[in-house]
């Protein structure tokens, strides 16, 4: 009878636990990054008599807590995550160049520029179309300037997410490194292991949106990282190492500091990707931008030299630029416009005809259009991408959900057959009792 009451009451704290467990997964089923978790049970053997028989089992026991999960599925995500994290860093500075180029309208004040000029040219000595043709040339200098101020406010707003997103990292690193820590303290199989387990791979998918990671485990859990395949070591047992960022000559550049020693970190994936790709992108805008501003600058001042102004002279210059950033008109005088061939008087428009040749030879409002466009197919091409990496990361999230995830279906069913099975042991323990009463009273 006693071992009734010792098989009963291993299966009632056996099942106890179970129902425990199960109640735990359906209270956790709208938790991001929890992991399924099944009691384990074994039985417990008893061992053979003197002749070799094997008696009666001696009931059950929890061998410990098993953590549904995969790291195959687990790393396909953090792929996945990576290079969504990419694509959509890098759409937030292309989108921040479009909106430079057309939001201050360069295209149209240059054409406006030209078209002023070619109203001049229709009546070169009226103080009228003088003024108008000044007064778009003052435009087009704002809009230069002010394009080149929105290119370089984009700047600084992307080396100050880059130094967020570094800080972010480092974290991480350093939350994940307390939690190998932690992992190397707990005991296997319970709980505690568990959570600490999901707390993990959360870290580990957040740090993958940072940038493309690789992990290892050891027997106990812990998680060793690496920043890309074969790049620094970010987190190893309970140490950290430290990221940093740096721009020099107008390139961005990351580096890892700590457990392997001072080395460049180069990301191919996650949100650090596309703010270097963010970063060249907007270099090479703004590269291409003051070009063409000295360019167009030297090409009117040229124009303006050839020519002769109202008051019979050559022309100065019209505008200053080393770059677009401080680009400015400098002619104010309306009379100052060298409309005429030289000694063609104050009614000839010849040096008006060397600018729309200037105008035609040099395509600058193409320029323009080249670079907007080739922006905008770059932002509409990354776009792109990011729709289908989108559905890749769900497609690879609901396969990782497919092992990890909890079914209520499923666990309400498990609910109901270990409840049976507790309410079962507990009859076992009572026909137990009864049983030995029964003898008791006999006696």
């Amino acid at each position: 009878m006693t071992d009734m009451l010792s098989i009963g009451a291993s299966g009632v704290r056996a099942y106890q636990t179970a129902l425990t467990t199960t109640s735990e997964n359906i209270a956790n089923a709208g938790t991001a990054g929890y992991s399924r978790r099944i009691a384990s049970t074994r039985e417990v053997a008893a061992p053979g008599d003197a002749s070799g028989r094997t008696l009666n089992g001696l009931g059950v026991t929890v061998s410990g807590v098993t953590r549904t999960g995969s790291d195959l599925r687990n790393a396909e995500v953090r792929a996945a995550g990576s290079d969504l994290a990419r694509s959509e860093a890098g759409i937030v500075w292309l989108d921040r160049i479009e909106s430079a180029l057309t939001g201050n309208k360069l295209d149209e004040r240059m054409t406006a520029f030209f078209n002023a000029a070619t109203a001049l040219a229709a009546d070169p000595s009226a103080s009228a179309p003088r003024a108008t043709f000044l007064q778009a040339a003052a435009t087009l200098a704002h809009s230069f300037t002010a394009t080149a101020s929105a290119i370089d406010g984009a700047t600084a707003d992307l080396d100050g997410t880059a130094e967020a997103a570094v800080a972010d990292l480092n974290a991480l690193s350093a939350g994940l490194a307390k939690v190998n820590a932690s992992l190397g303290r707990t005991a296997q199989g319970s709980s505690a292991q568990a959570a600490l387990l999901d707390e993990r791979d959360r870290m580990l998918d957040s740090m993958a949106a940072l940038t493309d990671v690789s992990a290892s485990f050891d027997a106990a859990g812990r998680a060793t990282v690496r920043a890309g395949g074969g790049g620094p070591v970010l987190v190893q047992a309970d140490q950290a190492a430290i990221a940093t960022y740096a721009r020099s000559d107008g390139a961005v550049s990351f580096a890892v500091y700590g457990i392997e020693g001072s080395q460049a970190l180069t990301p191919s994936g996650g949100a650090l990707a596309g703010v270097a790709e963010g970063a060249a992108r907007l270099g090479d805008a703004k590269a291409a931008l003051d070009t063409l501003a000295t360019d167009f600058a030297e090409g009117v001042n040229a124009v303006q030299a050839g020519g002769e102004d109202l008051n019979g002279v050559n022309g100065g210059a019209m505008f200053a630029a080393t770059s677009a950033r401080d680009f400015q008109l400098v002619l104010t005088d309306p009379r100052g416009i060298a409309a005429a061939a030289p000694g063609g008087g104050e009614r000839d428009n010849g040096n008006l005809v060397a600018l729309a040749n200037l105008r035609r030879d040099e395509g600058f409002e193409s320029q323009v259009t080249t670079l907007t466009t080739g922006n905008a197919s770059a932002l509409a091409g990354r776009r792109a991408i990011a729709e289908v990496q989108s559905t890749i990361r769900s497609n690879a999230v609901a396969a990782r959900d497919s092992v990890t995830g909890v079914n209520v279906d499923e666990e309400a069913v498990d609910l109901i057959r270990f409840q049976q099975a507790y309410q079962a042991s507990s009859r076992v323990i009572q026909v137990a009792r009864e049983t030995l009463q029964t003898l008791f009273d006999i006696r």
